[in-house]
């Protein structure tokens, strides 16, 4: 019953700016753990960026930190994105992860159980 979407991908130049966003509903939104991969095609689905259900507790995977924000909206039921300072090298799919446990380890793609369909950065030389 749950279901998570994002949005927000698309074209920038090296050095632009993008936004994703990332609605779930079915359950209490303000309960879930929130996360964010990027999967190329061939490779492993790899961690880009989590925040948990205080909004204050978040996680960034180091080829990202200082250039990725991750913050939630809970009266949106939304979790956002914002990217600046793109590489050539962000360009992939990013997907959203959701998960109500009590803990998650946030950094694998193993243990959360609700994803979106992803939503394609591509980033220009």
């Amino acid at each position: 019953q749950v279901q998570v979407v994002e949005s927000g991908g698309g074209l920038a130049q090296a050095g632009g700016s993008l936004r994703l966003s990332c609605a779930a509903s079915g359950r209490t939104f303000e309960r879930f753990h929130m996360a964010w991969f990027r999967q190329a095609p061939g490779t492993e689905r790899e961690f880009v960026a989590a925040v948990g259900r205080t909004a204050t507790d978040t996680y960034y995977a180091d080829s990202v930190k200082g250039r990725f924000t991750i913050s939630r909206d809970n009266a949106k039921n939304t979790v956002y994105l914002q990217m600046n300072g793109l590489k050539p090298e962000d360009t992939d799919v990013y997907y959203c992860a959701a998960d109500d446990a009590e803990w998650i380890t946030y950094y694998s793609s193993v243990p959360w159980e609700y994803w979106g369909q992803g939503t394609q950065v591509t980033v220009s030389s």
